[in-house]
């Protein structure tokens, strides 16, 4: 998965399709988010459950374990087929588990014209529903510990069309698997299950290309998901 996704309806919109019968405990702002290049290390809003509701906290994309800090950049994904066994992530699995709500994400596929230039590509719903990015996540109330928190977004091998995009995907959840996810009662065994298990099928995605201007981190606005006519590209469309 490449590092850029979009997240632009009200967190009110995502959290009704979640269908979570339950309070958010903090507050958050009821207005359009309006982002359509979320860029690493920037602050981005992810949902917790907890035993007295729902947390919306604006996180940091990015995350590392404290031995690890200043030796890399923060890694932003974590990978489904190791999440749950190795090293770096132990301090978050599973407890850390968390939503990364999102309307699409973007790849950058290599231009069948010339293969060392490469164009954008934005995957998103086939039929407009919002998605839920597996995450987990490392969030601190204390606000002298602010600057240590921070998600990554676990990702999947990409399957049937999306392979042609990118080998990987960002473990998509269907809204009943999302609930369970985040849900403290889910236990370890059955949270490593949804990982492997859960992730929504190439088939419920549709692809396009984009402009190139998705790849300025200043640049925003609903044009940078607006569909391009690009003949080299037909074959890979998918509408």
């Amino acid at each position: 998965m490449c590092g850029r996704y979009s997240i632009y309806e009200s967190m009110d919109h995502y959290l009704r399709q979640l269908s979570l019968d339950l309070v958010v405990i903090n507050g958050y702002d009821h207005e359009p988010i309006s982002r359509y290049n979320v860029a690493p290390s920037t602050r981005v809003e992810v949902i917790r459950q907890l035993d007295g509701g729902l947390r919306v906290d604006r996180v940091k994309w990015g995350w590392s374990p404290f031995w690890a800090k200043g030796k890399r950049p923060d890694p932003i994904n974590a990978r489904a087929e190791t999440v749950s066994r190795g090293k770096f992530f132990k301090s978050l699995w599973p407890h850390g588990r968390a939503l990364a709500p999102a309307n699409g994400w973007f790849e950058w596929v290599p231009d069948l014209s010339d293969p060392k230039r490469k164009r954008p590509f934005y995957i998103t719903s086939a039929d407009g529903a919002p998605l839920y990015f597996a995450a987990l996540a490392e969030v601190h109330l204390d606000i002298q510990q602010y600057g240590s928190d921070g998600f990554v977004i676990i990702t999947a091998a990409a399957d049937q069309g999306l392979i042609d995009i990118h080998d990987r995907k960002p473990l998509v959840l269907p809204h009943e698997l999302a609930r369970e996810w985040i849900a403290p009662t889910t236990s370890q065994e059955r949270a490593a299950e949804i990982v492997e298990q859960g992730c929504t099928p190439a088939d419920e995605f549709r692809w396009y290309p984009v402009g190139k201007a998705v790849g300025n981190v200043r640049n925003e606005g609903e044009s940078l998901i607006t569909p391009i006519n690009d003949e080299n590209h037909q074959g890979q469309l998918k509408f």
